[in-house]
């Protein structure tokens, strides 16, 4: 389920700008962008979706966190002439529109209250789903993406899995050699991501009621 949250105003792209890991000025020629919004230690806290509108920008974002983000939006909002509305209307046909196996299925994580402020973007692969501007000014836990980039690498990453049995949890920790190495970040019945070492990606895992072994995401990392 998501929430579809109208910006409007003089000043929702200069705002969102300062808010968001994508660079919104982008979002006139494309339609539609893919985001996140970090705390200031470069942890998301959710993701979501940019979408342009006549005179607004829809931000298409998970329902169990909607109400947290926009309370954040709106106290961070200050003196700048921006206005937030949830269309209830748009939340229904973006619901509708969502298949969350798909998700998991094309490595598309999504971020909500079960799982927030736990990875950085790059654990999630969100510098290779164009959800992250290396170009684009300051904005809310830069330093710690921009820092991350500027490395090279990210020790840890999504990697998409196949359980053997159901019962797995968001938040389930993994196994490796008797080692607690990774998360689930997302599941569908037996459809895993889960965020774990690059140097273990190609090795089945060990979960408490399972055995996951590893299927190849659609892109490269």
């Amino acid at each position: 389920m998501y929430k579809h949250i109208t910006v409007s105003g003089a000043d929702a792209v200069e705002f969102l700008q300062g808010q968001l890991t994508q660079d919104v000025n982008q979002l006139e020629r494309t339609g539609k962008l893919s985001a996140a919004l970090c705390n200031p230690k470069g942890r998301v806290i959710c993701t979501l979706t940019l979408v342009q509108k006549p005179d607004s920008i829809g931000l298409l974002i998970p329902a169990t966190i909607a109400e947290a983000v926009l309370k954040r939006l709106t106290m961070y909002r200050m003196r700048s002439a921006v206005e937030f509305v949830v269309d209830e209307a748009a939340s229904n046909s973006a619901s509708a529109e969502v298949d969350p196996r798909a998700l998991i299925h094309a490595g598309i994580p999504t971020i909500d209250t079960s799982n927030s402020e736990k990875f950085t973007p790059h654990m999630l692969n969100l510098d290779k789903l164009d959800a992250i501007s290396f170009t684009k000014g300051c904005y809310t836990g830069q330093e710690v993406v921009a820092r991350t980039e500027n490395l090279g690498k990210s020790k840890r990453r999504m990697h998409r899995y196949e359980a053997d049995k159901d019962g797995i949890r968001v938040g389930d920790k993994l196994m490796l050699d008797d080692r607690n190495i990774g998360e689930v970040v997302n599941v569908v019945e037996r459809d895993i991501l889960a965020v774990t070492p690059v140097d273990s990606h190609a090795k089945s895992l060990a979960h408490e009621c399972a055995l996951l072994n590893p299927v190849t995401l659609p892109y490269a990392f």
